[in-house]
């Protein structure tokens, strides 16, 4: 059985495309791993491009033979012929007995050399062909036929019981090899996955115990072990990737290069490496931008923990809104890395696939100036949103008032924040437009209580009851931890039309302020009932000035005098 391939010439900036058909073979004992044609730069003889002058490759078992030339309206139609004649000529010589000897000579016809195999009329040579080797066309005719000559001699000798046997041979130890292989590189995956499994041993703080220092990193503790978490998730999944890369080529290649040596299945190589160039250079260029992205993200945490490990920027007050900032710079850094790097992927992308990408750059900086007038709105936000994460305005978790809305951020980029009011609506705002924000829940925030008493209770008492009440609530383990500051009774604010306005302030954790206030309000509301002080109601005094209505008031019994 045998087969037929046609292979096709990259077509690549000052080359002409060509095209060939080949017949399988190779040496004995090796497997001929067939190139694609790499063709000359065509010579022009002519301002008409169909009469440039295009060369190309004539194929025998996925080898290359001799190059021919023609002008590039006739050389498909030429090359297409000489490959015809080549295949049949090679069929009846392999079918011929084993010993039958090929013989290739060359003839003068019309003054130009002539190429018969067997007999057979193969091809004309021509002085294009012979500017190819730069030599005159009696010379190209020569190195023509002895190439020839030895290469269908081995083809034959190729289809033999005994090479087939021995390659056999070869290819059962490269099966064997390529299992040997795959296993180990099995195992070595699995090794350095469950080294990634041990956790990061802490580092000690390195100041004095108990100092202010000392305190904030052992907070920034579990964050920087978090980091280290998803630093370690990062490189699992790069080296997963490269793992599974690995595989992929050593099956893939040792069954290419298995099946170069047979040739009856050598051809192949040619239509393999034909149809898979363009999807094997896509596909190298994605996963190397994969990889490039996750190893940013890797790069970004590692460069994170150093920071947060290190303890240079934190404060005691600092290191509880550490979480909130680094979930922001990380989230917005990583998203212009991935930007970057899909850009950077898929002007590779294009030159993988033979684009000149120096015009479309140009264009596209062109573009970009266009662009950027017009959207000047969207470098505004972009600048705003830089300083506002810059600067610590706001991050990712924080509640926020701008202008009429507020609410929780639950996403925050260079372009604009998203916020989810007490209602459950989510607000976009565009970050240039942000003029004033209000954060409340930065670093620490503070529970602002305004409690009515009637007039007629005792002052002293109801002051004394609340801060009574504000501290054992301070005290309780369960609140502790959310209340950061002694509650402050500041005494009476005002005199309202409800009564005395008596207020209060406990500073809190960030965002715990609405939990304190509404327990501290429900244990004031019991312990005012239990001590007799009652909560002012609005109250109005009427004062009435008519002598008749005097009257019918002091009589008493409804009748006037």
């Amino acid at each position: 059985m045998r087969f037929q391939f046609l292979a096709l010439a990259l077509p690549a900036v000052g080359i002409a495309s060509s095209m060939a058909i080949a017949v399988v073979s190779v040496p004995k004992a090796t497997a001929q791993i067939p190139f694609l044609p790499q063709l000359q730069a065509p010579s022009s003889v002519s301002n008409d491009s169909n009469n440039r002058v295009v060369s190309g490759w004539i194929y025998l078992d996925g080898r290359r033979l001799f190059q021919i030339a023609a002008s590039k309206a006739n050389f498909p139609e030429r090359s297409e012929d000489i490959q015809k004649k080549l295949q049949k000529i090679g069929q009846n010589y392999f079918q011929s007995p084993a010993k039958t000897a090929v013989k290739v000579e060359v003839r003068k016809v019309n003054e130009l050399p002539v190429i018969y195999v067997n007999g057979q009329y193969l091809m004309t040579v021509t002085s294009e062909d012979a500017g190819l080797r730069q030599v005159d066309i009696s010379t190209s005719a020569n190195q023509v036929a002895e190439s020839l000559e030895e290469d269908l001699q081995q083809a034959k000798q190729e289809r033999q019981t005994q090479f087939l046997i021995a390659q056999g041979k070869i290819a059962v130890g490269i099966g064997l090899a390529i299992i040997v292989i795959s296993w180990g590189v099995y195992g070595w995956e699995q090794r350095s996955k469950n080294d990634l499994l041990y956790p990061i041993a802490s580092q000690p703080p390195i100041s004095p115990l108990n100092s202010p220092i000392s305190t904030a990193v052992a907070a920034a503790q579990p964050i920087a072990t978090q980091l280290n978490q998803q630093q370690k998730q990062h490189l699992q999944e790069v080296k997963r990737r490269l793992f599974q890369l690995t595989q992929a080529g050593i099956w893939g290649g040792g069954s290419f290069f298995i099946l170069g040596l047979f040739p009856y299945t050598r051809g192949f190589q040619v239509g393999i490496i034909t149809a898979a160039q363009f999807p094997l250079r896509l596909g190298v260029v994605l996963l190397g931008t994969y990889v490039a992205i996750r190893l940013t993200y890797a790069l970004i945490e590692r460069f994170t923990s150093t920071l947060i490990s290190s303890g240079a920027f934190l404060t005691p007050e600092s290191s509880e809104r550490l979480q909130l900032r680094v979930s922001t710079f990380s989230g917005v850094t990583k998203s212009i890395a991935t930007g970057i790097w899909v850009g950077v992927g898929f002007l590779l992308a294009l030159v993988s696939l033979g684009i000149d990408i120096v015009p479309l750059l140009a264009g596209a900086s062109l573009v970009g100036v266009a662009l950027s007038l017009a959207s000047q709105n969207l470098i505004k936000d972009a600048i705003n949103g830089f300083l506002i994460i810059l600067e610590d305005q706001y991050a990712l978790g924080d509640v926020i008032t701008v202008g009429d809305v507020g609410g929780l951020v639950e996403n925050l980029n260079l372009r604009m924040t998203q916020v989810r009011d007490s209602e459950g609506r989510l607000i976009t705002i565009p970050n240039g437009e942000i003029k004033v924000v209000a954060n409340l829940s930065s670093r620490w925030s503070r529970a602002d209580l305004t409690i009515p008493i009637a007039y007629q209770a005792d002052t002293e008492q109801a002051l004394k009851l609340i801060e009574t009440v504000a501290e054992k609530m301070n005290q309780e383990m369960q609140w502790q931890p959310q209340i950061l500051e002694a509650p402050q009774v500041l005494g009476i604010d005002q005199f309202g039309d409800r009564g005395l306005i008596i207020r209060v302030w406990i500073k809190t954790q960030p965002l715990k302020q609405w939990d304190v206030a509404r327990e501290l309000r429900r244990r004031l509301k019991v312990a005012l009932d239990e001590a007799g002080i009652s909560i002012s109601v609005p109250q109005q005094a009427i004062w009435v000035n008519d002598d008749h209505l005097l009257n019918f008031h002091d009589n008493g019994n409804g009748k006037a005098n």
